[in-house]
């Protein structure tokens, strides 16, 4: 007689997942050691920021910004649709916004 094999799927591997939110917590950790401070811009870097900001909005130019949030620097590409002063944000095609204190640089890609 033969003993017919019975897979029992992913039941098998429970034991290595026992501890619950163990996963979500080291995923918790890994993020919040990788946050860092933010760079500060010198005063030639600001003004080549203001420059390229002017022209990139003045002729509706494709941009690269590349910004600071929540302890990481981030990317992000769109052409410049609005400087908004009053809130002192920056507003991009892709409706994206960011604090323009927060912009790091800008580079024209067209």
């Amino acid at each position: 007689m033969r003993v017919r094999y019975v897979d029992r799927g992913i039941i098998k591997w429970s034991p290595f997942d026992a501890l619950t939110g163990y996963k979500s917590l080291l995923k918790q950790i890994r993020h919040r050691l990788g946050k860092g401070q933010k760079p500060e811009l010198s005063e030639d870097a600001l003004e080549e920021l203001d420059r390229t900001l002017s022209l990139a909005k003045e002729k509706s130019l494709e941009t690269e910004v590349r910004y600071f949030k929540d302890g990481y620097v981030r990317f992000t590409f769109g052409k410049i649709e609005k400087l908004d002063y009053v809130h002192k944000e920056i507003v991009l095609s892709t409706k994206e916004r960011f604090r323009a204190q927060d912009v790091l640089s800008l580079e024209i890609t067209e």
